[in-house]
């Protein structure tokens, strides 16, 4: 495993003029203020009051700010999505890393795999994490298999902890039977458990954070799903004010009534807000344009979900959810790491349209046009759903799966041949099907967040206002701006940042018309762990002729390559992976893509939205590490390499004020 622990904290992403090499590494290392705006900062154009946009004027950190204070924001990344052993799925696994160690493994500290091996975050510690467990049966395995309390003496009990992983499979079954057909005995319910196993996960989250270094949010998965259609939440909370035990799907399986709470919660001054994940695996549920009682949606229903859920899980272990190939056939990236069955069994899915987010904020502008209410206006994050209470851990090279000591080892999730073959003339023996499902599982996913320090208060603002982004694993950073009034040098400025936070608005945000067409600032730049960059492109969706459409432009080439203006693609960089070593072609990619763009096809009296994607050059999957690693070839049924991305939140172009 990797064992690298290189200095904490997120680099500041600084205002500084186009660089090269050397540049990019000053810049990394720079904690040097940012210049002055060249004017006062505007407010941002969003309807939905979120915090303001603009930075502060004032380059110097304000009395009471941490160290690190950057009124330009720094970016920082997390997971927000972790599962221990509280989290019932995650005992069965035979996992028994706590809180404390989720968030002492998001430090850079090994913790044990319930395989028997240690594992370590591969890169820099993380910057936040909030311990997300189910809260349907929060902490009950852990208490049933301790003996002489009331819930161990139960016949179901016995059989749920075996070390066999098919008993393990066989055990998950029937508790996931038992929940959705509501026939657990009511001592898996107990409240004084669910109490206990609540107050650990706030005690560790108040033992781990740590101002200005590390962040811990309290938090809980809302696991709803009728029918095994996924609708899924994480709630987080601002603060350490969190209502006395969670709402959970045991009370009610329609996210409706959850955000109800929520409103009920926040008038107490209990702040939260709902992450969806894994709308892929709804069956086209998530973001279908009715309400879950099959109800039309009105404003109301939209505010309620607007509200309470700013933001969506574009990706993770299990899948990527921005678009799907059936509903993107002219994006030529839109078939990466999809996972197309039912979450935690081979139930296929059938329905995609309601599933993926890109065809979600299509539905929402079209509904905001016809009916003046848009329930779909989410910002992007990625987290990893990682069930070995190890977050963070989405490093291709140093993938060690997601389910504990069921798919731990390489022949369990299908990259190597078994029986200790070294090649895939045998048929694979997997009668569960959990290897074909675990196969389709991806080294993902991160979420970033621009804020102006590391603390509680910063961190949730950014998740409010949606200046957030996803990646797939590795720490690129994305910077995303839309304006009328930005000067065509802007992105060669020194202070282009405080520029563009004072002339336009950050992605998250609404757009207002104005005279001529907006310029878009696209700002990436590479993990310096991580690959090299290969494009810059963006996403568009608009309605034309009572119609939602989507164009993908590339905006950014790397190797000097210029956009082809009639195909909106860069020519191919001729980047390569050696797939003997994993090895990826040198000189090949780019350090940073930045561009000012305006949008050829700009109608004025179109509504719109844009996001950026941001595509590395091809590296080598996990499946193909753990091919290498075992001296036989990269399963020929998975894909070899991919391209690692990331996504900015979404800016929506509002062609009426």
């Amino acid at each position: 495993m990797q064992d690298r622990k290189p200095p904490r904290g997120a680099a500041a992403f600084k205002s500084l003029a186009v660089i090269g090499a050397a540049g990019l590494t000053a810049l990394l290392l720079s904690s040097a203020s940012p210049l002055a705006s060249p004017k006062a900062p505007v407010q941002p154009t969003t309807a939905d009051a979120a915090p303001a946009h603009a930075a502060p004027a004032s380059a110097e950190a304000p009395a009471g700010h941490l160290p690190g204070y950057n009124p330009d924001r720094n970016a920082y990344f997390g997971d927000l999505h972790v599962h221990t052993k509280l989290s019932f799925d995650a005992y069965i696994f035979n996992v028994r890393g706590t809180p404390d160690d989720a968030y002492r493994f998001a430090k850079g500290e090994a913790i044990g795999h319930a395989a028997g091996f240690d594992i370590r975050l591969a890169g820099q510690p993380l910057d936040f994490v909030a311990v997300t467990d189910h809260s349907e049966y929060i902490g009950a395995l852990e208490e049933a298999n301790t003996p002489g309390t009331p819930i161990s003496k139960l016949d179901i009990v016995k059989g749920l902890f075996s070390t066999d992983p098919a008993q393990i499979r066989a055990a998950f079954t029937r508790m996931v039977e038992g929940y959705e057909h509501n026939s657990l005995p009511d001592e898996f319910k107990d409240k004084k458990i669910t109490d206990r196993a609540w107050r650990e996960v706030q005690d560790a989250a108040a033992r781990n954070n740590d101002p200005g270094r590390f962040t811990t949010l309290v938090g809980y998965e809302f696991t709803s799903a009728p029918d095994g259609r996924n609708l899924h939440r994480n709630v987080i909370f601002k603060s350490a004010d969190v209502p006395a035990l969670p709402y959970t799907a045991l009370d009610s399986r329609d996210p409706e009534d959850l955000w109800r709470t929520m409103d009920g919660w926040r008038a107490r001054g209990i702040q939260a807000l709902a992450i969806p994940h894994n709308s892929n695996g709804s069956d086209g549920l998530m973001f279908q344009t009715t309400r879950l009682d099959g109800q039309p949606m009105d404003k109301a229903y939209a505010d309620l979900r607007r509200r309470n859920e700013p933001l969506v899980e574009i990706t993770q272990v299990k899948g990527t959810s921005d678009t799907h190939p059936s509903l993107s056939p002219n994006d030529e990236w839109a078939n990466f790491e999809i996972m197309d069955t039912y979450i935690g069994s081979n139930r296929p899915v059938t329905k995609f349209k309601g599933g993926y987010v890109r065809e979600a904020l299509k539905d929402g502008i079209l509904m905001e046009e016809q009916k003046g209410f848009n329930p779909f206006k989410f910002g992007f994050i990625g987290s990893s759903d990682t069930h070995n209470a190890a977050p963070g851990s989405v490093d291709e090279r140093n993938y060690f799966g997601k389910v504990g000591r069921v798919d731990g080892k390489p022949v369990q999730r299908g990259s190597i041949p078994q029986n200790g073959a070294k090649d895939w003339s045998a048929p694979v023996d997997d009668p569960g099907g959990s290897i074909a499902r675990f196969q389709t599982w991806s080294a993902s996913g991160l979420a970033g967040v621009w804020a102006e320090e590391n603390s509680r208060p910063a961190i949730f603002a950014a998740l409010q206002r949606r200046e957030t982004f996803a990646t797939s694993g590795p720490r690129m950073r994305v910077r995303f701006f839309a304006s009328f009034d930005y000067p065509d040098d802007l992105a060669g400025r020194a202070d282009l940042v405080r520029t563009a936070y004072a002339r336009g608005v950050p992605m998250g945000g609404d757009l207002l018309p104005a005279k001529g067409a907006p310029k878009f600032l696209i700002w990436a730049m590479r993990d310096p762990n991580g690959g090299f960059l290969q494009r810059a492109q963006i996403v568009k969706g608009w309605i034309e002729n009572g119609q939602a459409k989507e164009q993908v432009f590339d905006v950014a080439c790397s190797d000097n390559l210029k956009v082809d203006p009639a195909a909106n693609r860069c020519p191919d960089n001729g980047a390569s992976v050696d797939l003997t070593t994993c090895e990826p072609s040198r000189f090949k990619g780019a350090l940073e893509l930045r561009t000012l763009w305006t949008d050829p096809t700009f109608d004025p009296k179109q509504r719109a939205f844009y996001y950026v994607r941001v595509l590395e050059n091809p590296s080598c999957r996990w499946s193909t590490w753990d091919a290498l690693r075992n001296g036989a070839p990269p399963n020929p049924k998975l894909p070899v390499t991919i391209n690692e991305r990331a996504w900015s939140s979404p800016i929506w172009y509002e062609p009426r004020a």
